[in-house]
């Protein structure tokens, strides 16, 4: 079983358990590459020099500094970091509950498993566990990890709870500073609905075994071919495709080149108001 990444105690009120956080995704399987001298095939290191001097920095000396002004630092040691306790730092204590669908996804950081550390916790996280089965609901409360606090959302999940970081209100941009310049031309009716019969025709369900990272697998290739003595041969440029000129045309060909069914026979949509072009 991986190391725990946070250990402390989930708290629903006055009920209390110790429990474990586990990161629920992983980078491990990708392909990831070095820094090597070209010339030698030798690996680099990185070496940390003072920006002043141009001395080299041993680990010993490396630290955390504030910047309060041009070229002036306050040094922060771990320790001191250590003193900044809040009881989120070895506490999930949950704040409140609120509908899932409130929750805008922009805010969805990072997920993670949520076990009970030991035997002796089991009872207590599994009523925490039942007492949250409301698929409408999920639970907020505040972790500390890495030195910073962070929101979570926790729902049930299988035998355990699924904790996922959000992100703070200040760290999501709004949406109108990319959007506002993005006029709205006036739409004709039939071409919404060769658009809508389109989409019924691809609809299908989530399945995250359907996705294969294709480059990931390209690069593998690549590299294998490259460790046997193969040469790599850049790809030909693709040809640039030209623009669109008939929109309605391009929507009846995409109609007919891959349709399920016919026009008439997708599911009824409510026909959108046509808006005055911009």
């Amino acid at each position: 079983m991986p190391r725990a990444y946070w250990k402390g105690h989930l708290r629903l009120s006055l009920v209390t358990c110790p429990v474990e956080l586990f990161p629920a995704t992983s980078q491990a399987e990708k392909t990831h590459f070095h820094q090597i001298n070209t010339r030698t095939g030798h690996r680099l290191r990185q070496l940390m020099v003072d920006e002043e001097t141009g001395d080299p920095v041993d680990t010993a000396h490396k630290g955390r500094g504030y910047e309060i002004g041009k070229g002036k630092y306050v040094p922060i040691d771990d320790d001191e970091l250590a003193a900044v306790e809040i009881e989120s730092t070895h506490t999930i204590d949950i704040d409140g509950f609120v509908p899932r669908g409130e929750i805008d996804k922009r805010y969805l950081d990072r997920p993670y498993y949520i076990a009970p550390d030991g035997k002796a916790a089991t009872e207590a996280f599994v009523v925490i566990r039942d007492a949250m089965k409301d698929e409408k609901r999920v639970a907020l409360a505040r972790i500390v990890m890495a030195h910073r606090e962070h929101i979570i959302m926790i729902e049930p999940l299988g035998k355990g709870l699924l904790g996922t970081t959000l992100r703070f209100d200040y760290e999501v941009r709004d949406e109108k500073d990319y959007f506002a310049d993005i006029p709205s031309p006036g739409i004709a009716p039939d071409m919404v609905s060769l658009a809508a019969h389109i989409l019924d025709s691809k609809a299908a369900r989530f399945d995250p075994r359907k996705f294969k990272d294709e480059y990931e697998t390209a690069l593998r290739k690549l590299v294998q071919r490259k460790a046997k003595g193969h040469a790599i041969e850049p790809p030909e440029p693709a040809e640039k495709s030209g623009n669109v000129i008939d929109l309605m045309d391009a929507l009846r060909r995409s109609v007919e080149a891959g349709g399920k069914r016919k026009p008439s026979q997708a599911r009824p949509r409510r026909k959108p108001r046509r808006r005055k072009a911009a």
